[in-house]
């Protein structure tokens, strides 16, 4: 039985070992293409540092389970318990932060548009610091996401039947309620005496391409839209992880219980 349990854990934690090299591989990768983009700066130290703490946990299991060392493997269990624990708060945080938001619908346009105060105020805090949003209007730059949408050359027939993606929507063309004058994607015609309006949206909105509604308040809600799916579904890819995690700790725990019963065994007997 010890040396079934002690096996499977070290098949287990080699799994592991192979995902841990892939993502540390990854993580350097963007390191490498750090000076490129802010959004592959923002990426690389919370790829690293799992890939570093999926090796580390996996090298520590193989060593405690094929070495039979019973304060090794105790050390793995406790970390690995602990990771159990704060994946589970995250991944039922994540699914109370993003309860709100889906976007409202728009009369006549096949998009939707979306409103700040929409979402939880803990997100809208995120995105509403002024060091946090700058980064992500860079990543949002950087990614040409606006600049591929305005390349399509529609007509407004065509465009008002769209389904845009919440960035597009929120950060590439002004709020609908504005009635600027559509000449393209990304180019609108503001009316004959323009001042402002009870929307701030409207008075942000720039034609030029680096500004477009970068500083717009929908645009944060589009980009508070892309992570809420985004967070849904790496809660979902969490709770598969944790049942993963779950049998690698009740067999590590099972061959811990093995261990410390062979080793209290004299060696003559």
């Amino acid at each position: 039985m010890a040396r079934c349990s002690n096996g499977l854990l070290g098949l287990l934690n080699a799994g592991v070992l192979v995902l841990a090299l892939v993502v540390l591989g990854g993580g350097i990768w963007l390191s490498h293409r750090a000076a490129t983009t802010d959004c592959e700066r923002f990426l690389e130290r919370p790829v690293i540092a799992l890939g570093a703490l999926l090796l580390a946990l996996s090298l520590a299991g193989l060593a405690g389970s094929l070495c039979r060392a019973s304060c090794l493997l105790w050390l793995y269990l406790v970390a690995l318990f602990l990771l159990i624990a704060l994946l589970l708060v995250f991944t039922v945080f994540a699914f109370v932060v993003t309860n709100r938001g889906a976007g409202s619908v728009v009369s006549g346009r096949g998009y939707r548009e979306y409103r700040l105060g929409e979402y939880s105020t803990w997100l809208q805090r995120r995105v509403e610091s002024a060091g946090n949003w700058a980064k992500i209007r860079s990543c949002l730059r950087d990614g040409g996401v606006c600049q591929r949408f305005g390349a399509r050359g529609e007509s407004l027939q065509q465009f008002v039947t769209n389904n845009l993606s919440p960035i597009q929507s929120g950060c590439c063309k002004p709020p609908t309620g504005c009635n600027f004058t559509y000449q393209s994607e990304t180019v609108w015609a503001k009316p004959t005496g323009f001042n402002s309006t009870n929307d701030p949206d409207c008075n942000t909105w720039s034609n030029d391409p680096r500004a477009l509604c970068y500083d717009c308040q929908s645009c944060k809600a589009g980009v508070l839209a892309n992570v809420k799916n985004d967070w849904k579904k790496i809660a979902t890819v969490n709770i598969i992880f944790l049942i993963f995690l779950i049998i690698v700790y009740s067999v590590g725990c099972c061959a811990f219980r093995n261990n410390r019963r062979d080793n209290s065994y004299p060696a003559w007997k």
